[in-house]
């Protein structure tokens, strides 16, 4: 078992030499086997061992006596060790920790098991960090890799929930992986080793105990080596999904930040073929939530359903808080909600002001031909002795310069202001009519002539730049 141990580290570079791990220690079978082996091949492997226990209160007593437990074990088995060169071992540090994973459950809705994890995880990232860490081991097995693909399977899954638990996730390592539950029971066994035992394992109130003791058994007789042959299985399909996977991160690249989310053309990925296409946006998500993000496919699909259809402005939620939505021609990922609306306040004339985003500047000038843009135009100062600033309202209507008269909706779309930020934009007012429009420009009325002692408006977005400054002034 050793020997198939060390290949797996040595063939994946899990532990280069002179790094830290920190092994995860619930007291289980596995976990006591990963521990011990790893102080045995620290001094082989040169790499450098801490131990973190995580109490999930959940077992009451039984919690309790688990982390006394590994306490004792660490203290007895993993101390300091001198070498037959005379170098001595430091002994193992053990780093404890605990939550109430119950009350954290209720107080966020969402389930015991995945509340465990990320609380367990989390606490694992801080001993980490405590210990000078470079990574975290944690015992995952061949068996417990057949029972997640055989889980996934049933559950419905595409390529990559069929490969089954990574080797290496990030920070993360299984030096188990290929090592099965009878191989530890004999490890243990040999060297007389003491390990706790969940009576949550032996319960098939839970789908994976139910997998490990009905269907696995069944299907090792019908095909003896079923395990051995899944694992096999499962390498050949991660390969095959890690160069798909590398594939749709060339789409995925070439996304742009865009208002702490990401922005990226909707027919490039609409028309790419789907395995990479739906990849892609996986990456995209794991971008904004700072790693590879599991995904449901209904999701997926639902993005790449927006970035093939024809709705300009359609959008839809996603798992992590996150939003989906078109916004013409590019597909944009983020958190964030659409801006406030603005409150009508009087422009002070001259003068600035600060609205939500926005900074409007009006200066007293005169005219002499300058051209008419989007967000710096010049207005007839005799006509409009004073100017409101709010956000549209229904029936707006506006005449640009040479155009026709449009509600301010229209002009929007043709315009191709993304929907979330048509609220937002800053409209001048002047006794019920519309002077100008952030994003548009002035209105035909109101222009000045030349020489004509004019207001110099300048608009100044301090979001979404990008998007909507893209056109040319243009004189009119």
């Amino acid at each position: 078992m050793l020997e198939s141990m060390e290949q797996l580290i040595r063939d994946l570079e899990l532990l280069p030499r002179g790094r830290t791990v920190l092994c995860a220690v619930s007291g289980g079978a596995d976990s006591i086997c990963l521990l011990h082996a790893l102080y045995h091949l620290r001094s082989r492997l040169g790499f450098s061992l801490a131990a973190a226990h995580y109490d999930h209160q959940l077992r009451g007593d039984a919690s309790r006596r688990d982390a006394a437990f590994v306490a004792q074990f660490v203290e007895l088995c993993c101390g300091a060790e001198r070498l037959g060169d005379g170098t001595l071992l430091p002994a193992v540090p053990l780093f404890t920790g605990s939550g109430d994973v119950k009350g954290e459950a209720e107080r966020r809705g969402t389930g015991l098991e995945e509340t465990a994890r990320d609380m367990r995880y989390a606490f694992l990232r801080q001993a980490a960090r405590e210990a000078g860490a470079d990574v975290i081991a944690t015992a995952h097995t061949a068996d417990d890799n057949v029972e997640t693909i055989l889980f996934h399977l049933a559950r419905g899954s595409g390529l990559r929930g069929l490969t089954g638990i990574q080797p290496v996730r990030g920070d993360l390592i299984r030096p188990l992986l290929t090592t099965s539950r009878g191989e530890i029971e004999a490890y243990l066994t040999y060297y007389g080793l003491p390990h706790a035992e969940d009576h949550t394992n032996s319960d098939d109130a839970f789908a994976r105990n139910r997998i490990r003791h009905q269907a696995v058994p069944v299907l090792e007789g019908v095909c003896p080596g079923f395990a051995a042959r899944l694992a096999r299985t499962a390498a050949l399909l991660r390969a095959d999904e890690d160069y798909l996977s590398g594939q749709a991160r060339a789409l995925s690249d070439q996304a742009l930040p865009l208002d702490g989310g990401l922005s990226i053309s909707a027919s490039l990925l609409g028309t790419a073929p789907a395995p990479l296409a739906s990849r892609a946006v996986r990456q995209l998500i794991g971008r904004l939530n700072g790693g590879d993000q599991d995904c449901g496919i209904a999701h997926l699909e639902g993005v790449l359903r927006l970035c093939r259809g024809s709705d300009p402005s359609a959008r839809m939620d996603l798992p992590y808080g996150l939003t989906a939505r078109r916004e013409y021609g590019n597909l944009v990922l983020t958190r964030q909600s659409s801006p406030p609306t603005l409150k009508e306040v009087l422009l002070p004339l001259p003068g600035e002001l600060r609205s939500g985003d926005w900074q409007i500047r009006a200066e007293a000038a005169s005219y002499g031909g300058q051209p008419q843009g989007p967000y710096d135009f010049w207005l007839d100062r005799e006509q409009l002795p004073a100017l409101a600033l709010r956000s549209r309202q229904t029936g707006d209507r506006l005449k640009l310069p040479g155009r026709p008269t449009k509600t301010l909706k229209k002009w929007c779309v043709d315009e191709k202001i993304p929907a979330r930020l048509r609220d937002s934009l800053p409209i001048l007012v002047f006794r019920d009519r519309i002077a100008a429009a952030a994003g548009l420009g002035p209105a035909e009325d109101f222009l000045p002539q030349m020489d004509a002692d004019a207001w110099h408006i300048t608009i100044l977005p301090s979001a979404d730049r990008d998007i909507l400054s893209g056109k040319e002034a243009s004189p009119c």
